[in-house]
């Protein structure tokens, strides 16, 4: 039960961009089309569940160890760009059809700040499900980062929908653009919090 309830959590009440505005840039720059937003929000699934699971073992079994928390940030950021670039190069040599289906999204991926907010958050994150707060376990931690991918690539492939429909509109001239992605963006973030209450 209580995995689901970390989904739900993840997905739609603290969504990473529409609740926390973590990857606002991705956001609002990759949501032009929804095929582009589909293939974003994969590979940041992809991506960010890699890598929690490194930053999370490094965590726990380095830094914590050995008293260097205050290099959190520095390795974190390390390793999410070497782990880009390693799968960039696996992808390119064993999967060459995946690998220009992901296209410019691995390398945009690195400069994502919900990668690493989230690989922060995890680490730092709290459960209490009816207890004491306790800190994630592995498991938890690894449900925890895909919902939250999950979520950010629902709010992207809903944003770059609302945003193809609104090519067909007429829009006033002053509104055209960026104002009227903002805009849209904001009721979608209001649409959201209408899931405050559930967990």
């Amino acid at each position: 039960m209580e995995y689901i309830l970390i989904v739900i959590s993840a997905v739609f009440v603290n969504n990473i961009v529409l609740n926390q505005f973590l990857g606002v840039c991705p956001f609002l720059g990759v949501s032009n089309k929804i095929s582009t937003a589909v293939g974003m929000g994969a590979a940041v699934i992809f991506v960010m569940t890699l890598s929690t699971l490194f930053t999370y073992l490094l965590q726990r079994y380095i830094l914590d160890p050995l008293q260097i928390g205050f290099m959190q940030t520095v390795t974190f950021i390390l390793v999410i760009a070497a782990l880009v670039q390693m799968v960039e190069i696996i992808l390119k040599k064993t999967s060459p059809a995946l690998y220009q289906a992901l296209g410019i999204f691995l390398p945009l991926i690195t400069t994502n700040c919900a990668v690493l907010g989230v690989s922060i958050l995890v680490v730092t994150k709290e459960l209490s499900f009816g207890g004491a707060p306790a800190m994630l376990n592995l498991p938890q931690a690894l449900v925890y980062t895909a919902s939250m991918a999950a979520g950010f690539g629902l709010a992207l492939i809903l944003f770059a929908g609302l945003r193809e429909q609104m090519e067909l509109v007429g829009i006033p001239k002053p509104f055209r653009g960026v104002p009227i992605a903002l805009i849209t963006a904001g009721i979608l973030a209001l649409a959201f919090m209408g899931f405050s209450g559930i967990v």
